[in-house]
Parts: structure tokens; sequence; C-alpha cells
């Protein structure tokens, strides 16, 4: 299952579950990945962009 939603901004989240598991990846719009078998705790950490995760070229 795959979910993506562009928003006001354009920005495109995915989330894909991992078959014959509990963890869902999650794809952020600035290309980090994050992995979580909570729901809750993948859209979080997607929707609280930048914080928990650096944008693509950050050096810091």
């Amino acid at each position: 299952m795959s979910t993506g939603d562009t928003g006001d901004t354009g920005e495109i989240y995915r989330v894909d579950w991992l078959p014959g598991t509990d963890v869902l990846h999650g794809t952020c719009h600035c290309g980090a990945e994050h992995a979580a078998q909570d729901p809750i705790e993948m859209w979080e950490w997607m929707l609280g962009h930048p914080d928990g995760h650096r944008t693509r070229g950050s050096t810091s």
C-alpha cells in the first residue's frame, strides 16, 4: 500500500508497508526516510518537517 499527498504545497509524502512485517517505510518530500511500526509515529515524523530529519544537501 502506498499513499501520497501533495496538499497545497506540491510536497509528496510516501508511506509503504513492508509486506510480511508490521513496519511502515516513509519517505518525506525532501528524500529523508524513516521506518516505524506505529502509523501515528510515522505521520508525526513526516508532518513535523524538518524536525527529526535533514533536507537534501544539508550539512548540519
